[in-house]
């Protein structure tokens, strides 16, 4: 039987290799890399099994001179690598899909903190990896130099074949490499390697040829370019010289894929960009080549991607984070379960896990990053233990995804939550402005408990004690989420800020209570949730300046890769925007604030102030219950998500579903609950 889709499952031919699909997980980072093979072999295995026909590495340094560091990406700089590399491909070949190594020899970019090398970039510049402001400078690379790094390319792809990967590339992309600083105009080189575009080109032509040479025999050699850095003539531009670029080379790689550059244009966050955002860009790049192209945009839609290749925009459907939210996406579509595909977000909590050195984790899908450590399965989890019934209170991102887990592994849950609709502060925070695809987080759950018989859901349900012991499930899960302070206690106050004032928090935004006039927004949490309420606030008419204690605005955004996208949004609405400031009183027109390490004073003239610092746990029912449980009325009692820590959504999803996992075992909290790779002596 034919189906719309058939086209996302043809075998395409790469070179010398064949791709079982059209599925593509482009290379990402993760937060593994070398320092924990085991962790990122199993996450690439998964996603294979989930039916990803190609699934590659992250940028992986072919040398020491190429030291990433303080990141942890891949490393193939000598023979001792190689096994490493087995792991994750003889995982994802066990799955019938090809393994892609993306080989980076980065430049300027790489900071070399570990190595302490220098690094050759095409003139002595400063480096820009690393932190971003390393107070350092790479060495102007000679034409010898340059032959050397083509030489260490030509033995990690070597490497490369020998571990057993299908496809091998050469990284010219994402502002970060050699080969992409080298094809810049702003590359002044006299020699052979500078002025002339088709000399900037050359280093890529040479590194293309020398791969192909080197293991062009059995694998295909792919090519990652940036097609434009959104800078205008300050940078590449799809329709100046990555036109002109791509004619030059368009049939010596085997695969072109193509992007944006910098990073936080490729992965723009949904709030800034939609699904597809880059057709526009990379579109003129299959008019000019016979060989296969990989695009990516966000796509989640299996009718998006169809509508892609049919419309000659790319060949092959490439993805980072619609693959972490979903690694079975491929499967699912296949065989016609489009509503059980766990969209993303594009909330970019995937990010974070390589920005912030930790294993990758994300929103949607909480055994991201735990497939080893925990060997947690995204589709598969253990049946019950017990006949025993489970009461969650609470439908909001922790209470949804328990109570979808449990369902899922036999159990009787009954649901409930005093409000009219699931989804407790994400039902609230995605009609924020430019937030509604956060609602998928709902969404995707709500769908999945609709199918599960043995899952009873009561909204508009407010539980007190006597209403849960009456309930009589013998288990109870409280997922009661958390109010935001109204009084200015957080990271940086640790006492009530004095005086009277018009207070408002975010609860009560989000709740259609909004302030007018002038509008002092506090921020102290440092995410998303105050620049969000200054652009609110802004839209609605409010003259709003943003302020907080910390040395940028929404600080954390940076690991999310949205910052400066954030800080545009704002300023194109006049928002002001006060750093290093905290609040020393309020009157009713007006706000003392104290500069945080001049300790000068200044009076702000305001007629409300928005406090977005600290939440309070909603835990007074597992308080009042605790009782109950020591008299055995109860057989066991927990608090997850918010109600036991506020934290981000992906925490608060990741807490539910390990209530879930554990529920009906022994937990010795003496014991670590997952493995860690560890050396061996």
């Amino acid at each position: 039987m034919t189906s719309r889709y058939d086209i996302l499952f043809q075998p395409i031919k790469i070179g010398p290799v064949t791709a079982p699909n059209r599925f593509y997980q482009v290379p990402h980072c993760n937060g593994f890399g070398y320092r924990n093979p085991q962790g990122m072999a199993k996450m690439r295995g998964m996603k294979a099994e989930g039916g990803w026909g190609v699934v590659c590495t992250e940028e992986t340094e072919i040398h020491y001179t190429s030291d990433l560091s303080p990141y942890f990406e891949g490393r193939i700089w000598s023979d001792d690598d190689i096994p490493t590399w087995q792991l994750m491909t003889e995982a994802v070949h066990k799955h019938g899909s090809l393994a892609g190594i993306e080989l980076t020899y980065n430049s300027h970019d790489a900071a070399n903190l570990y190595s302490r090398a220098s690094a050759f970039a095409p003139r002595s510049m400063g480096i820009t990896g690393g932190g971003g402001y390393e107070p350092g400078q790479a060495r102007a690379a000679t034409k010898d130099d340059l032959k050397q790094v083509r030489k260490w390319h030509r033995n990690a792809a070597i490497r490369a074949k020998r571990a057993g990967f299908d496809i091998i590339y050469c990284y010219a992309a994402h502002n970060m490499t050699l080969a992409f600083h080298l094809l810049s105009k702003y590359n002044d080189r006299t020699d052979e390697y500078g002025g002339s575009l088709e000399n900037r080109v050359r280093f890529l032509r040479e590194l293309i040829e020398d791969t192909k040479d080197a293991v062009g025999d059995k694998c295909a050699v792919a090519v990652r370019f940036a097609v434009d850095e959104l800078l205008g003539d300050e940078g590449m531009q799809y329709d100046g010289e990555a036109k002109e670029i791509v004619s030059m080379l368009a049939e010596l790689p085997d695969l072109w894929d193509v992007n944006l550059s910098n990073w936080a244009n490729d992965s723009v966050p949904s709030r800034f960009g939609k699904e597809g955002h880059q057709e526009k860009y990379i579109s003129f790049v299959k008019k000019l080549t016979t060989k296969p192209v990989v695009g990516v945009g966000r796509y989640t839609s299996p009718d998006s991607m169809v509508s892609a290749i049919e419309r000659g925009i790319m060949d092959i459907i490439g993805a980072a984070r619609p693959s972490i939210a979903d690694p079975f996406l491929p499967n699912k579509i296949k065989e016609g379960r489009h509503d059980d595909i766990r969209e993303c977000i594009g909330c970019n909590i995937c990010v974070t896990g390589d920005t912030r050195f930790v294993p990758i984790r994300c929103t949607q899908n909480p055994t991201m990053g735990e497939e080893w450590r925990r060997d947690w399965h995204p589709e598969i989890i253990a049946q019950k233990k017990s006949n025993d019934e489970i009461l969650i209170v609470g439908a909001g991102p922790a209470g949804l995804e328990a109570a979808r887990a449990l369902g899922q592994r036999g159990y009787r849950v009954i649901l409930t939550d005093a409000q009219r609709e699931a989804g407790g502060r994400v039902a609230l925070e995605s009609q924020l402005p430019n937030l509604n695809e956060w609602r998928r987080v709902i969404d995707w759950r709500i769908t999945q408990i609709n199918k599960i018989e043995n899952i009873f859901f009561y909204p508009s349900s407010s539980m007190k004690v006597q209403d849960v012991l009456d309930a009589d499930a013998p288990h109870v899960i409280l997922a009661t989420g958390a109010t935001w302070r109204r009084d200015g206690v957080g990271r940086y106050l640790q006492q009530p800020v004095q005086g009277n004032a018009k207070i408002f928090t975010p609860d009560d935004l989000m709740s259609g209570n909004l302030p007018t006039g002038k509008v002092l927004i506090y921020d102290d949490d440092h995410y998303y949730m105050g620049g969000v309420l200054a652009e609110l606030l802004a839209t609605n008419g409010c003259e709003v300046i943003l302020m907080t204690p910390a040395p940028t605005i929404s600080a954390w955004t940076e690991y999310t890769l949205e910052q400066n996208r954030v800080y545009k949004k704002l300023l194109d609405l006049n928002v002001t925007l006060l750093t290093h400031h905290t609040l020393a009183s309020l009157s009713p027109q007006s706000a003392t604030v104290t500069h945080t390490i001049s300790s000068v004073e200044q009076t702000l003239a305001c007629d409300a102030v928005v406090m977005v610092t600290d939440r309070i746990p909603n835990d007074s029912l597992y308080h009042e219950l605790k009782p109950a449980l020591a008299e055995g009325k109860i057989k066991s009692l927990r608090i997850i998500g918010d109600a036991e820590a506020p934290n981000i959504i992906a925490q608060a999803v990741f807490a539910g579903h390990l209530a879930a996992r554990e529920f009906d075992e022994t937990i010795n909290p003496d014991i670590t609950p997952f493995k860690v790779e560890r050396i061996k002596f």
